[in-house]
């Protein structure tokens, strides 16, 4: 059952609020060192709605505690911090829209969630039985009867309801939103033409490359009018272009003469010493391997030296120096064929009195699937297959090391008692237990300084201008980068660990010069070289797009002006091509023989109905086509009923996947959290 500890390790309600408040207090605090111009800064607007620094953090920090999830590497923030915000998009976008449709979870409906009698995500991440994955009513009420003295319980109830009431009232939406979709009995028709027909005939056409762009007038004028009447098509995300430079840090060949020289040194006092164990522990580079590995698991190097009880290394391998020496040796079988019964650690004493049924011929399937409380393998008379001996590890190579077939040991580790069978023991060969040390390849601290005054050098001269960025990198031997921000994005793409270079850059300033970043291994500087804050692209960023459109559409007019003729063979003539046959088209087909990708050419081949008519000619994405339909095959893959129901599924899933996005679009959502997280 769930008590209040359960919960709390759960949510870790209590120990988040009071650290929250501490540390808001402390940033808050800072102010202008960090750049805040007042006390709470804002970090975005929601439909209108500010959403200051204070009120975000707290609702990461809540995401955090009740996901359990750590801020381990940059993967794992950026998630948090998606699910904060999107929490905070339920609030201020979701919720009220949902009031004013009179969209509502009553009581007895929050009831029915509470009691599993209609499941709720939230309800059941916490109060899961985690042994049988079923959801536990008993659990609910024990909590609840823990909580009633205790506020931060208390809080933490709610908040799993706010929740849970969020969960429903997004899938009753969404709900509503595939009852309204339909698929008429056009569209179905359709669906079975597109799905049954297949279509042969001949084509002929011109390619827009075969028009020399000299022969086609192209007017700034034009190139505006198109950018002014198709605007919404450059609709932007606000951004920041930066510049940046990167001072690899590599090892030079002095540090590799002196790191060989070091590990040979080391090397020669590990393969000396009598204390193994505690040599590759005194240093920080040394490893001693949990399991013990055979022949097989090792290089032929490596199995030939260990094995023997030699000395492996030092060698250079994969950028690493290593070495490595038999700590343990044991003569064990390959694999081993275990059933296992777990118990609590609490059960010493059913442990032991289960051990001596077992060992006195009792049956060990029907002991497992009677006391075992791992259901995964209780179900099955305690089965967990066949192993290799590598697997075991700690007090489990320990005790299996010299079973036989048909022993049964038992293995405290952790929270939990071991009643294992081993049922298989194949032939036993030596393993050995590896103690080793490795060094990477790696700049030594005076490269590394080295490689840092130089870019200390570079930022000093990089400052007031691109002009400057840019000549202070040609005198450095490093090459400018470019790279850009979209508004919400936390690292630049390309660069690895450079939250902290996207953190400077939505705080700066266009010509600011960043400080040093460790970037990975190397050191990066940065110049802001844009801000870009416009709803639409401007013209001049999408003019060279807009042009190849608009000289395309106006080599579609000048090739139609070409076209002549009443027959196929005639306009083709006209046009200085050639007829070319087609054939095995449908509308689910991605290209044509011959002319490749063309997706209007095969709409209007698969729209066809009369046979040996010339179609219009097809403005296609890389030239202009015409056709005649030759043969029409039909068959009777897809039934009206079989595509009414695809046709309602993908309607369905389509528009509620959309449905939401559209609502945020709506929202007009402005996302400044980059400068601060």
């Amino acid at each position: 059952m769930a008590s209040l500890n359960t919960l709390r390790t759960k949510f870790g309600i209590v120990l988040s609020i009071v650290i929250a408040g501490a540390l808001l207090a402390f940033i808050l605090s800072l102010k202008t060192e960090m750049g805040f111009s007042g006390n709470d800064p804002r970090v975005g607007v929601i439909d209108g709605e500010k959403i200051n620094y204070s009120e975000y953090y707290n609702q990461y920090e809540q995401v955090k505690a009740q996901s359990g999830a750590q801020e381990s590497n940059e993967q794992q923030s950026a998630m948090l911090a998606n699910a904060a915000w999107q929490a905070l998009i339920g609030k201020y976008v979701l919720t009220p829209g949902f009031d004013k449709m009179g969209l509502r979870v009553t009581e007895p409906e929050r009831m029915s969630m509470v009691s599993g009698q209609h499941p709720s995500q939230a309800f059941y991440n916490a109060f899961a039985d985690p042994r049988t994955g079923e959801y536990n009513v008993a659990a609910v009420h024990q909590f609840l009867s823990e909580a009633e003295a205790n506020a931060q319980a208390q809080q933490a109830w709610a908040q799993l309801n706010e929740q849970a009431r969020m969960e429903r009232e997004v899938a009753k939406f969404l709900g509503l939103i595939k009852g309204g979709v339909y698929v008429n009995s056009l569209e179905v028709a359709n669906g079975v033409n597109s799905a049954n027909n297949t279509y042969a005939g001949k084509w002929a056409g011109k390619k827009y490359s075969a028009v020399p762009d000299s022969l086609i007038q192209l007017k700034s004028s034009d190139i505006k009018a198109y950018y002014n009447s198709h605007k919404n098509m450059f609709k932007q995300t606000p951004s920041r272009a930066l510049s940046y430079v990167v001072f690899e840090v590599s090892p030079t060949d002095d540090d590799m003469l002196a790191l060989e020289k070091s590990v040979a040194e080391v090397g020669a006092q590990f393969a000396a010493t009598e204390e193994l164990k505690s040599f590759v522990r005194a240093n920080r580079n040394g490893k001693i391997a949990d399991n013990y590995v055979s022949a097989k698991q090792l290089s032929e190097e490596e199995a030939k030296a260990l094995l023997d009880g030699a000395t492996y290394g030092p060698v250079l391998k994969n950028n690493e120096w290593t070495m490595a020496r038999a700590l343990d040796t044991k003569i064990v079988p390959d694999s081993m064929g275990i059933r296992h019964i777990v118990l609590p650690y609490t059960q010493e004493a059913l442990a032991d009195s289960l051990l001596t049924v077992l060992k006195g011929g009792a049956d060990f399937a029907q002991v497992a699937a009677q006391y075992s409380v791992y259901d995964a393998t209780a179900a099955n008379g305690g089965e967990v297959g066949v192993m290799p001996f590598s697997a075991f590890s700690g007090e489990f190579a320990a005790a299996l090391a010299n079973a036989k077939t048909g022993d049964i040991v038992k293995i405290a580790s952790g929270d939990a008692i071991q009643l294992m069978q081993v049922y298989r023991a194949d032939k036993p060969s030596k393993h050995v237990q590896v103690a080793s040390i490795t060094y990477p390849v790696e700049a030594s601290a005076a490269t590394r300084r080295d490689i840092h005054n130089q870019a200390g050098t570079f930022s000093v001269n990089a400052k007031g201008s691109v002009e400057a960025f840019n000549d202070a990198a040609s005198a450095a031997a490093v090459t400018p980068r470019i790279a850009s921000l979209a508004q919400g994005e936390r690292t630049i793409r390309g660069l690895e660990d450079s939250r902290d270079v996207a953190r400077w850059a939505y705080g700066a300033e266009v010509g600011d010069v960043s400080e040093i970043f460790p970037v990975g291994k190397d050191y990066v500087i940065a110049m802001l070289t844009e801000i870009d804050d416009n709803e639409f692209a401007p013209l001049e960023k999408v003019s060279a797009q807009i042009r190849a459109q608009v000289l395309r559409d106006k080599k579609y007019d000048y090739i139609v002006k070409e076209l002549s003729g009443s027959t196929l063979d005639e306009q083709a003539k006209s046009l200085g091509t050639e007829v070319a046959d087609f054939d095995n088209v449908t509308f689910g087909a991605f290209y044509v023989n011959g002319p490749g990708f063309e997706p209007r050419l095969i709409g209007a081949i698969s729209s066809t109905t009369e046979k040996g008519v010339l179609s219009a000619p097809v403005k296609g994405l890389s030239g202009v086509y015409v056709f005649e339909v030759d043969d029409i095959q039909t068959s009777d893959k897809q039934t009206a009923e079989g595509e009414k129901v695809r046709a309602q599924a993908m309607a369905e899933s389509m528009a509620q996947q959309f449905s939401v996005q559209a609502i945020q679009q709506m929202a007009k959502i402005q996302d400044l959290r980059g400068k601060y997280f």
